[in-house]
């Protein structure tokens, strides 16, 4: 064994450690030393986002003693950064494994650190949480989740005052204090417990009081009420809020998938409990057909993602992506505010730059300002903030199925957007049509957009160093063209600059530094290349676009952008 890694493991099996740690790292020494080393190889990093990855036993690994050091490390800059006055944080968490114990140990630091928590007396969305800083007027926040990520995962995510995540410079400092911690001796692990108070059904109410305002055309859905919508949790948070929401909102006609409506952590119906892939809704989506349902729609464990299904022009379900997802919400919240007479002249929405630029061609034709930022609804967060003294938020939102209607909480909210998709759905079928139509039509008026996703995944303790060096390639080394189109623009936001690979001119990039690469086309296609910063993945986005001359010609017309994106791909080599 590599003489650091054995260091550390020496470390757990020698210092104040539970009995139970150290019998799981004797049985690795003796049956999975391959396992062992990639979990002592590194420290699980605590990163812009907070702290993801497996559970288990070690310091490359999601567990009671990486979250407790994490805890007094966000703990001691909360102290810092509010001296002179009482520090309060919300703690949440989502139906995963261990999830619960995680926030009840987040609690137990914070309070012993003389910070007052206020606890969710059990699971809640995550949107939730970002909500309850802002309404309980707290310094931050924490939520035990990992999101989408397979069961294996758990998370750590810290937010601040405004109910977003960490944005600079919090995010650093936090970092900083973390990797301060050196020892699980330096964690306050007791004392404080009267400063920790059980919350939920009022949050629960004022919670849904909000997203009930936001309701555009209550009298759409009153006239559809019987709407028909399929709707699953995937065993994850939503199911605390989302039907009781829908019902707020005046439909009753929701049905449950039956065997996803339990949270648990094993996700027994999934191998990945993420509405982006299709097996995870085709429970859902087998009981739309047998119910010739209006809508489906699905969210991750903790409620922040969306995913939707609807009937196409054909009459078959098909899902939607989070692109196409995202076009609907903007482009009924720009159309149909000003239909009703409440549009503002200094509305604005916010999307990342890996988003189809269809919104940015919407939102300026509705003399509405369109902003983009890095790739984290923290982005959108810190930009709302920015200018909220001078511009009025309506939605912003990212083509990973998130969505954040409003500006009452900070973070992406699937409740929120289930609610106002099925608003969305009872208001075209007020004019006889399907969302699907609606999707079409707005092809027809602003420009036929297609996009694709690829993800790589590089696994084991070399795989984010081949991750890095397949970034520093194209950084070098990129592509004079792609399908026969010459490539004529590099972004490089690692190094904030945007270069005209014609002329060599290069231009400042004012966005934060976020390791992202985009190459521009000729013809105005863009290829995005990200590496996550939650799993070990690269990303990459595609984007072209095209014409559509009539409804009939849609399908001829989507699959002609098709060949192009897999055309660039096998150029691409990805």
């Amino acid at each position: 064994m590599d003489a650091a890694i054995r260091q550390k493991v020496d470390i757990w099996l020698n210092g104040n450690y539970d009995e139970d740690t150290r019998s799981e790292i004797h049985r690795m020494m003796d049956q999975d030393p391959a396992v062992l080393a990639d979990a002592f190889y590194r420290n699980l990093e605590f990163g812009t986002g907070g702290l993801r990855g497996i559970m288990g036993v070690g310091t490359n690994r999601i567990n009671r003693y990486t979250i407790g050091m994490a805890t007094q490390g966000y703990a001691n800059y909360l102290r810092k950064c509010f001296p002179d006055r009482e520090v309060s944080v919300a703690v949440g968490h989502d139906s995963r494994n261990n999830s619960r114990t995680f926030a009840e140990i987040t609690a137990s630091v914070m309070a012993a650190n003389g910070i007052r928590v206020f606890l969710f007396e059990k699971l809640r969305p995550t949107p939730e949480l970002s909500f309850a800083i802002r309404h309980l007027g707290c310094q931050g926040g924490v939520v035990c989740t990992a999101s989408h990520n397979p069961r294996e995962y758990n998370g750590y995510k810290a937010y601040w005052t405004d109910g977003g995540q960490l944005v600079p410079p919090h995010d650093k400092n936090v970092i900083a204090e973390v990797e301060a911690i050196a020892s699980v001796d330096d964690v306050k692990w007791t004392g404080g417990a009267d400063l920790i108070t059980l919350v939920g059904a009022e949050i629960d109410e004022a919670y849904m009081q909000m997203v009930k305002d936001l309701s555009v055309y209550p009298e759409a859905i009153e006239r559809q009420r019987d709407l028909s919508i399929v709707y699953t949790p995937i065993h994850g948070t939503g199911i605390e809020l989302v039907p009781k929401v829908l019902e707020r909102f005046g439909f009753r006609n929701v049905h449950l998938v039956a065997e996803q409506i339990e949270p648990n952590g094993d996700f027994p119906t999934v191998v990945y409990p993420n509405p982006e892939e299709s097996e995870a809704m085709s429970l859902g989506l087998n009981l739309a057909r047998s119910l010739d349902a209006d809508i489906l729609l699905g969210t991750d464990p903790d409620a922040d993602r969306v995913g939707i299904g609807v009937k196409n022009d054909r009459g078959e379900w098909v899902l939607l992506n989070g692109n196409q997802t995202a076009v609907l919400a903007f482009n009924y919240m720009i159309e149909a505010r000003k239909a009703k007479g409440i549009a503002r002249p200094n509305d604005m929405v916010v999307k990342t730059i890996v988003t189809t630029d269809l919104i940015d061609t919407i939102a300026a034709a509705n003399g509405v300002n369109c902003y983009n930022v890095l790739t984290g609804f923290k982005w959108i967060a810190e930009l709302i903030r920015e200018k909220e003294a001078n511009e009025h938020y309506i939605i912003g939102g990212e083509e990973s199925y998130g969505l954040m209607i409003g500006d009452k909480l900070r973070d992406k909210d699937a409740v929120s957007a289930v609610a106002l998709l099925c608003e969305m759905a009872a208001y075209e079928k007020d004019k006889g049509r399907s969302l699907f139509d609606k999707l079409i039509d707005i092809y027809l008026t602003y420009g036929h957009y297609l996009e694709h996703l690829v993800s790589i995944t590089k696994k084991g303790m070399d795989g984010q160093q081949q991750i890095a060096d397949m970034m520093e390639r194209f950084r070098n080394e990129p592509p004079q063209a792609l399908n026969g189109i010459a490539v004529v623009r590099l972004l490089d936001y690692e190094r904030r600059e945007a270069k005209d690979l014609r002329t060599g001119a290069v231009e400042p990039i004012t966005l934060p530094k976020s390791n992202v690469l985009q190459f521009i086309l000729e013809d105005g296609s863009k290829v995005s290349a990200r590496p996550s910063g939650t799993e070990p993945k690269i990303k990459f986005y595609f984007s072209v676009k095209g014409t559509l001359t009539s409804r009939d010609a849609f399908h001829d017309a989507e699959a002609v952008l098709l060949a192009r994106i897999r055309r660039i791909i096998e150029d691409l080599g990805c």
